[in-house]
């Protein structure tokens, strides 16, 4: 329990210190207008209050992932408590932070947009794919899981293709009309459950004094999987996730202000990491590592959702409390898609002020995500998992490439860029869905590929600042040759 609740109080302090240190890195300007007012088109670029905005984007980051992965993570034992917390601090809050206020300097830009302008033209096209892939893997794992919780919930009484149909359905219409028509909305009341289900589920680990695990960096996974690389993609959601970095960038087209980006880009992530932190502690508390493998194995991550929460709460409030872990996927996968549209929708320069325009894209997306909800889920999960730390490596990569050309500390995100680089390419390159190569072998090509990405880095940022690139949308370049690439 000790480790439990230090935990949180490390989650605190490190928004309240480390949350500071970012925001200064960067430097906001409160006095300088957003995209929402400086763009706003009554879709997408809408002024939204600080609550609402915070709200939204907690919902949207959260998905499942903070729940499911966690309990996956679990299996490794209390380490999985490590990850979370040095993770959300000094990696994925950083990450949300920078990608947030990276795009409201650039006029609410998605990532493929920032890639393309601070690593190249090159790389721009091949995130776009890669994002759109990300968002529709998303998507379907976040119409999936909820349906499956939902006909648990309900006996089997209501069909999954009835359930399926209807989530689709509140999917289309949350992708197509104006953010604060639906989303901006219903995100309060979605947000009710989700905070008794996580407040409900952490009190009772408290007051129950759950046999929660203390501190140790023994690999206490039943079948041996190393920790590293597994751990860092099992856990994402919750300690650094790649697919904030396409939900961040609708939220820099609401933000009323710059200042509110650390509460609500930082902060949001520090919360997600609490829900994450509740969901491994709950896992490890009531199963031993054999009987949680077998649970998940038997009934997937939502049948530890169901037992922990009727568990801890009892019938009512676990209830709740699984209506609450619904609400999550439920309201990531409606703006994966929402995403996923205004990506395409700025690449191909297509105006989404018709509605028309708006279905057009979006239609194709949902076709997609019907055909991929026949596949296997864990199959689905794994590809999304690597899928969604590489793209996380990539928002890294442009965060220190901003920051460089700005002539501040860019190691705030070099390092954390570097981390995942490594850890995502030994896992392509290890795993039996990459190339299937022996752990050694992989471990020496990604650290060869780490050290190349940064030498690779360096070389551009010299280029960018020769070139002066202006990297906030309507500044002009200052930084020539001379800046010191040293910062």
């Amino acid at each position: 329990m000790i480790t439990f609740l230090s935990s949180f109080v490390l989650l605190i302090i490190g928004y309240i210190v480390y949350g500071k240190v970012v925001e200064r890195t960067f430097g906001i300007k409160q006095a300088r207008q957003t995209p929402a007012y400086s763009m706003k088109d009554g879709i997408d670029y809408v002024p939204m209050n600080n609550k609402k905005n915070s709200l939204i984007q907690l919902l949207n980051i959260a998905g499942v992932g903070p729940i499911f992965g966690p309990i996956m993570g679990a299996l490794y034992g209390p380490v999985a408590f490590v990850w979370i917390v040095i993770g959300a601090i000094f990696a994925g809050a950083v990450h949300d932070y920078l990608t947030g206020m990276i795009s409201i300097r650039n006029r609410g830009a998605h990532i493929p947009e920032l890639a393309g302008k601070f690593l190249g033209n090159t790389l721009k096209h091949v995130v776009n794919g890669f994002s759109i892939l990300l968002l529709v893997l998303v998507g379907t794992v976040f119409i999936t899981s909820p349906a499956a919780l939902i006909n648990g919930l309900t006996n089997e009484a209501i069909p999954m293709s009835i359930i399926i149909l209807a989530i689709f359905v509140y999917y289309i219409l949350s992708t197509i009309l104006p953010i604060d028509k639906i989303i901006g909305r219903v995100y309060p009341i979605l947000g009710a459950f989700l905070i008794i289900s996580a407040v409900g589920i952490g009190s009772m680990l408290i007051i129950k004094g759950a046999p929660i695990p203390e501190l140790s960096f023994t690999n206490m996974h039943p079948d041996n999987v190393p920790i590293f690389p597994l751990l860092f993609l099992t856990i994402s959601c919750g300690a650094l996730s790649g697919f904030h970095a396409t939900q961040s960038p609708i939220i820099s087209r609401t933000l009323q202000d710059e200042r509110s980006g650390r509460k609500v880009f930082y902060g949001m992530m520090i919360a997600e990491a609490m829900i994450a932190m509740i969901w491994a502690a709950a896992a490890m508390s009531l199963f031993n590592g054999q009987d949680l493998s077998a649970m998940i194995n038997s009934g997937g991550p939502a049948a530890v959702v169901t037992e922990v929460s009727t568990t801890m709460l009892g019938a009512i409030g676990g209830t709740l409390a699984i209506i609450g872990v619904i609400v999550l996927p439920i309201t990531s996968g409606d703006t994966a898609f929402r995403s996923a549209r205004m990506i395409i929708a700025d690449y191909i320069h297509f105006s989404q002020k018709k509605f028309v325009n708006r279905m057009m894209i979006a239609a194709p997306l949902f076709v997609i995500a019907f055909a991929l909800t026949k596949i296997d889920f864990t199959l689905l999960w794994r590809y999304f998992s690597w899928a969604n730390q590489s793209t996380a490596v990539i928002a890294l990569w442009i965060a220190s490439m901003y920051l460089i050309v700005k002539g501040k500390n860019h190691w705030i995100s070099t390092i954390p860029a570097m981390f995942m680089t490594m850890a995502t390419t030994t896992y392509i390159i290890n795993a039996p869905i990459g190339f299937g190569l022996s752990l050694q072998i992989s471990y020496a090509v990604a650290t060869f590929v780490t050290i190349v990405f940064l030498l690779l880095f360096f070389k551009k940022a010299r280029s960018n600042i020769t070139e002066g690139l202006q990297v906030d949308y309507d500044e002009p370049g200052l930084y020539k040759k001379s800046d010191s690439l040293a910062s």
